[in-house]
């Protein structure tokens, strides 16, 4: 038996050892994905995309760079068996992902786009292919051996110069936000024709290499064409078959025996296309073209194979397409003349032709340069095409670096190019989010009466995880009122004047607006591209929808997959798209295993507990920052619906709480108690809180007429806005608190005189609440109102921008009392209001809302 060799016993794992090669490989790797992942990090903070990176890596390690240090590449890539390895593995890697390629092509985009994308893609491959091949005629004389076929050299290089790299492309238009937009619906159409004919170029070149003689490329052909047919229909057929039969396709979930046979297909195929003389990368890119995309079926393929061949696998490729170049023989004029001919030739000859065809079809000057810009991308498909030119020996080293540095200077200039074409301001979406583009509602309400001023029936709900169903599926059954019964008397009205005791709820509608995350994921990316088959198959929505099915209530539903960062920018616009009156952002707290009491711990910041920016962090996937670019941004009222039912009995009446301190927030949260109180099942307490010497709890009566308006901020000046992510929102004065105090003793008026009348008013308790410490004894009544049998809500405004000033002290002080740290951030995003009650723990879900700032 031999030896298992060590270092305990001399080895040396930067050896390479034939019989255990293993070592060296492990080396190889982590220096290739350490290199690859920095430069990443470092370039994708301008936006280039990820394949820059590893090709850049690759250089940098390869005999431009580091090779010059004395003993590196010796030592790291010592010799062509240690690299054969390498190059099986990449290899390997790249079977993979020319299959996630395949998987993306979707003719049905360019069916969808065929006049403008047809026109385009033509133009993009017709004068690029003839350019290129004027261009092979001085580059074969001045840089080719004589022997290298010239018919062959030309074909190549016009292949090299007209093939667009759909991959990366998909990837930069998700990056610039052009997916649903004019341009980048119509480049991704263009794309796919494009993508496929430069394949059917490419492997039509490597078979006529591979081929001794005419006849030979002849038979290559005939079994490439027969194997396509045999695989797009028999195999495709059969495919669809068994992950119906395995219920596969329904649940959009590959089974175990789907995976098995996805990855025999995909192996096979390549075997089948390497062995007739076309490169192993066709096979995959085949396999990839008959996978279903039903119910998301492909996405979720995508996901189980994508990590080991982004992360470890299509690196070493690409390293290795690095490895092989040297920048050190372009080390004369007419060299560097060529390469920046090359340049020049390969990217205009795209651009004007897209960018014209465009023109020509309707597009705009901003518009057409884009999609030029866009069409002339080359990377991660061209470095594939030069790779396979310099193994075929067609190019030499020298003219493979100048053509692998042309693919990264194009590659580079793409993203720059299109954000000076076509800034995010000129930006036409394809679809208006308010009526196209996503589901229908479940119920369709015969119900259009009108609501009065102030009350809400048109609501944005923002989803982005299964666990804020609960919170949001609670919003909604508080605010759908129940079918009106006999009409109340009601005494007659002055022209714009609310009556609750009249109006009696009619049809709410929600928006649902599912939120995916977007990552450098391929499937992320695929998921950019799939949001209409998405949305039917998406588990969230369907659950939602069934709920307003069953519920009476109308709810919409549109899915977008985005950048968290976008998330509140989008949010508002699709929320002003959809004519909401109100966002809402549903957040539901699991309860902690060591009960209740621990609830604090989940948002403020204790010893031994995360920060409270941790736990905004769960709240919606994005930082308290991004939540209060929400408040402070939208022109749209906006609701954070925190729900902790499972601390609540189960079946209680529901009762509602509000400590009213005034301001416009507060203003807004009286007005939507009452409208809570339609419900016949719902009753409400509400405190109006003044800072004074009686520590005392009366009830509010007076006498006094108080004129009733249906909004009473309307009169109020607009406020000066200050863009700041904290709960303060106008400089305080005599005037902006004489003008706040104002619009609450009207609002305030206008209920109390309400009280005694039948309907919503007459189940709202109001009282005056004297305080020295206002917060200690808003939750000393919340806590009495929170009896064993109530289903309690907590409202509270988000802040108040005048007199009263905030309560940031008393926070502090209720924070020291309870044990637990301090942390700004919680009060910045909750208001300290509700602050408070959360870190007094007081039992009830909890509503905190912000009125539509008004910019000047």
């Amino acid at each position: 038996m031999s030896k298992q060799p060590s270092i305990f016993n001399g080895l040396n794992p930067s050896t390479y050892n034939a019989s255990d090669p293993f070592p060296l490989w492990v080396i190889q790797v982590v220096v290739i994905i350490g290199m690859t992942q920095l430069l990443a990090l470092i370039l994708g903070r301008i936006r280039q995309p990820r394949v820059i990176s590893e090709v850049i890596g690759g250089v940098l390690l390869g005999p431009s760079v580091m090779g010059r240090i004395p003993g590196f590449s010796n030592t790291v890539f010592p010799n062509n068996a240690s690299i054969a390895i390498l190059t099986l593995t990449a290899d390997i890697g790249l079977i993979l992902f020319l299959f996630l390629v395949g998987l993306e092509i979707d003719v049905r985009v360019m069916r969808r786009n065929a006049r403008a994308s047809i026109a385009i893609s033509l133009a993009g491959l017709i004068v690029p292919l003839g350019l290129g091949a004027a261009l092979a005629v001085p580059i074969y004389h001045n840089f080719i051996d004589q022997s290298v076929n010239f018919g062959y050299f030309i074909l190549f290089v016009a292949v090299a110069v007209g093939i667009t790299a759909f991959p990366v492309l998909c990837r930069i238009l998700t990056e610039l936000k052009l997916v649903d937009t004019t341009v980048g619906v119509v480049v991704l159409a263009a794309g796919v024709g494009n993508d496929i004919i430069g394949w059917v170029l490419l492997a039509l070149t490597v078979a006529l290499v591979n081929s001794s003689k005419g006849i030979t490329a002849l038979w290559i052909l005939l079994a490439a064409v027969a194997y396509i047919l045999f695989l797009t229909i028999p195999v495709r057929w059969g495919y669809r078959w068994l992950a119906r039969r395995t219920g596969s396709l329904e649940t959009g979930q590959p089974s175990l025996l789907m995976m098995t046979v996805t990855v025999v297909i995909i192996f096979i195929s390549a075997f089948y296309t390497d062995i007739i003389g076309i490169h192993p990368i066709f096979g995959g890119f085949l396999a990839g073209l008959i996978i279903p995309h039903d119910n998301g079926y492909a996405i979720a393929l995508v996901e189980k194979v994508e990590d080991l061949v982004s992360v470890l696998l299509l690196p070493l490729y690409f390293a290795l397409s690095g490895l092989r170049t040297n920048l050190g023989l372009l080390n004369n004029g007419i060299t560097w003349g060529y390469t920046i001919l090359i340049c020049v030739v390969s990217f205009f000859s795209k651009f004007l032709g897209c960018s014209i065809s465009a023109r020509l079809t309707g597009f705009s000057l901003r518009e057409s340069g884009a999609i030029g810009s866009l069409m002339a991308c080359k990377g991660l498909v061209e470095l594939i095409a030069l790779n396979i030119g310099l193994q075929a020996g067609i190019l030499n080293t020298r003219v493979f670096s100048m053509f692998v540095l042309h693919a990264l200077v194009t590659t580079f200039v793409t993203t720059p190019l299109v954000l000076m074409f076509y800034p995010e301001r000129f930006h036409v979406r394809v679809y208006n989010p308010a009526n196209t583009g996503m589901k229908k509602a479940h119920h369709e309400s015969g119900h259009h009466d009108v609501a009065p001023d102030g009350l809400k029936t048109r609501f944005t709900v923002a989803l982005d995880r299964v666990e804020q169903l609960p919170a949001a599926m609670t919003l909604a059954h508080l605010l759908h009122s129940p079918e009106p019964t006999t009409p109340c008397e009601s005494p007659k009205l002055a022209d714009n004047e609310t009556s609750l005791t009249v109006y009696r709820g009619g049809q709410v509608s929600v928006n649902a607006l599912r939120l995916i995350p977007l990552s450098d994921r391929t499937s992320a990316v695929f998921k950019s591209h799939e949001t209409e088959s998405l949305i039917r198959s998406d588990t969230i929505l369907s659950v939602f929808g069934t709920f307003g099915h069953l519920n009476r209530i109308a709810v919409s539903s549109a899915l977008s997959v985005l950048s968290p960062e976008d998330y509140s920018a989008h949010i508002i616009n699709y929320a002003r798209e959809t004519a909401s009156q109100m966002i809402v952002l549903p957040w539901t707290i699991a309860p902690s295993s060591s009960g209740a009491a621990s609830d604090n711990a989940e948002v403020i910041t204790s010893a031994s507990s995360a920060s409270a920016d941790s736990a905004l962090d769960g709240l919606f996937q994005m930082s308290s920052n991004v939540i209060r670019k929400l408040f402070i941004e939208s022109p749209i009222d906006v609701a954070l619906f925190v729900d902790r039912s499972s601390l609540q009995p189960v079946g209680g009446r529901q009762h509602v709480f509000l400590p009213f301190f005034g301001g416009a927030d507060d203003r807004l949260a009286l007005t939507f108690v009452a409208q809570l109180c339609m419900r016949p099942d719902v009753t409400a307490t509400v405190l109006r809180v003044k800072l004074g010497a009686m520590a005392k709890l009366t009830p509010y009566s007076t006498a006094e007429d108080s004129p009733k308006g249906a909004d009473i901020d309307s009169a109020i000046p607009t406020l000066a806005y200050t863009p700041y992510p904290d709960t303060v929102y106008a400089a305080d004065s005599t005037q902006t608190r004489l003008e706040s105090d104002t619009a609450d003793d009207l609002l305030w008026g206008q209920y109390v005189s309400s009280t005694e009348e039948a309907g919503a008013a007459a189940r709202m308790s109001l009282k005056e609440l004297y305080a020295e410490r206002p917060l200690h004894e808003v939750l000393q009544a919340a806590r009495e109102v929170a009896q064993a049998d109530v289903q309690l809500l907590v409202v509270a405004g988000r802040s108040r921008r005048t007199s009263q000033g905030l309560q940031n002290a008393e926070v502090r002080e209720l924070c020291t009392e309870r044990g637990v740290s301090f942390n700004i951030e919680l009060s910045k995003t909750m208001g300290d209001a509700a602050a408070a009650f959360v870190v007094d723990n007081v039992r009830g879900n909890l509503l905190v809302m912000q009125r539509a700032q008004r910019h000047p």
